[in-house]
C-alpha cells in the first residue's frame, strides 16, 4: 500500500495538522509478507511491505522514507542508521531478541521506541527444543548423515524417560517445554532469576540445576547480564555426558567452551537452533562435530506462530495509531 511519506514535523501538533502515520515492514520474507499483506487491511494506517528480506542496513532510510513505524524481522538497525531515518518514532521488532539487532537504549535517546513481541511462538519453540532433545538423545542426525553416504552407523541412545531436564530461565517457552517433558515421564528442574512456580516443576539453585540435569535447555533473554551466562566454568559444572539444547540466543553460551566440551565428551550432544554468528559461516567448527544437531534459527517458524507474530505486530501499529505509543 503506497502513501506520501510522513514529514519530520513535531509529533506534538494536534490531530488536524499531524502528518499521516505510516508503517513499513522493511524485511518481509515470502511467508511473513503474504500474511502481512492479508492482514494489512485490518489496520487504519498506510502499511507498506518490502519483500526483499536481505535488505542492507544502509538501505533502511530510503525504504522507510519518513515512515513513523518500522517493522523489523531480522535486519540489523545500527544507531547511526537510525539517525538518518527522518520521522521514525517506533520500531516493532518481530520477536523478543531485539538486542541482537539494535541498541534499544540508544534508539530511545533518539526518540525511537522499540517494541518487542512475546508469547507468539511459545509452543512452536518448545516443540523445537523437545525435538532437538530427542534427536540428540537418539543420535538420529548422525545416523541420517552416515546412511546417506552408505555407512551403517548405530550408536547407543540415551533413554529419556525418568531422566532430568533442567530449564535455565523460566518464561512462556520454558513452561511449554516443562509441560511436554512432564508428559513424557521426565523430571523437570528449573532455575529462574526471579521466583516462579509451576505444577510439577521443582525450582532449585543454579549449581544444583547444572549438576543434576541430564538435559539442559536454555530459556534466558539475552542482555548484558546474561551474555555468556553459560560460561566455561558453568559448562564444566554440568553433569558429565549432559545434552545441551539452545533455542534462545547463541550469545548466552561461551561458544568456544561449548565446542571444547563437545570434543572432550563432557557434553554428550548439543542441539542448537541459535548461534553467536548467524547465518552460521561455512566451515564453522560446529558444522564439523558429529555430536551436534543444527537448526537454522527456525524454532518459531510454524504457520500458527507466524500468524500470531504478524497479528501481534499489527496490534502494536493499532495501539500506536490510537494512542501515539
Amino acid at each position: 500500500m503506497s502513501s506520501t511519506p510522513a514529514s519530520s514535523a513535531s509529533a506534538h501538533t494536534d490531530a488536524t495538522s499531524r502528518p499521516t502515520l505510516r508503517a513499513v515492514f522493511v524485511d518481509a520474507n515470502p511467508t511473513l509478507g503474504d500474511i502481512a499483506q492479508e492482514l494489512s487491511g485490518t489496520i487504519d494506517i498506510p502499511f507498506a511491505i518490502n519483500r526483499q528480506p536481505d535488505i542492507r542496513s544502509d538501505a533502511l532510510p530510503a525504504t522507510l522514507a519518513g515512515a513513523a513505524i518500522a517493522l523489523i524481522d531480522h535486519t540489523h538497525f545500527p544507531t547511526a542508521i537510525a539517525r538518518q531515518c527522518e520521522g521514525l518514532a517506533h520500531v516493532v521488532f518481530l520477536g523478543t531478541g531485539a538486542r541482537s539487532y539494535m541498541n534499544p537504549e540508544e534508539l530511545g535517546e533518539l526518540g525511537i521506541a522499540v517494541h518487542t513481541i512475546k508469547g507468539y511462538g511459545d509452543t512452536a519453540v518448545a516443540e523445537c527444543a523437545v525435538a532437538l532433545m530427542w534427536t540428540a538423545a537418539r543420535g538420529f542426525a548422525r545416523m541420517d548423515r552416515e546412511m546417506r553416504t552408505g555407512s551403517w552407523v548405530r550408536t547407543d541412545a540415551l533413554q529419556l524417560t525418568g531422566r532430568t531436564i533442567g530449564l535455565l530461565g523460566f518464561g512462556g517457552i520454558a513452561a511449554e517445554v516443562a509441560r511436554l517433558a512432564l508428559g513424557t515421564g521426565m523430571k523437570v528442574l528449573a532455575w529462574n532469576r526471579s521466583p516462579k512456580t509451576f505444577p510439577g516443576v521443582q525450582f532449585v539453585a543454579l549449581d544444583r540445576l547444572l549438576a543434576e540435569s541430564d538435559v539442559l535447555s536454555l530459556h534466558l533473554l539475552l542482555n548484558e547480564e546474561t551474555k555468556n551466562f553459560l560460561s566455561r566454568e558453568r559448562i564444566a559444572a554440568l553433569r558429565p555426558g549432559a545434552i545441551l539444547i539452545n533455542t534462545a540466543r547463541g550469545a548466552l553460551v561461551d561458544e568456544d567452551a561449548m565446542i571444547d566440551a563437545l570434543r572432550s565428551g563432557h557434553l554428550r550432544h548439543a542441539g542448537l537452533d541459535v548461534f553467536t554468528i548467524e547465518p552460521l559461516p561455512a566451515g564453522h567448527p560446529l558444522t564439523t562435530l558429529p555430536n551436534v544437531t543444527l537448526s537454522a534459527h527456525s524454532a518459531f517458524r510454524t504457520a500458527a506462530a507466524n500468524r500470531n507474530l504478524i497479528n501481534a505486530a499489527l496490534d502494536h501499529c493499532r495501539r500506536i495509531a490510537a494512542h501515539g505509543r
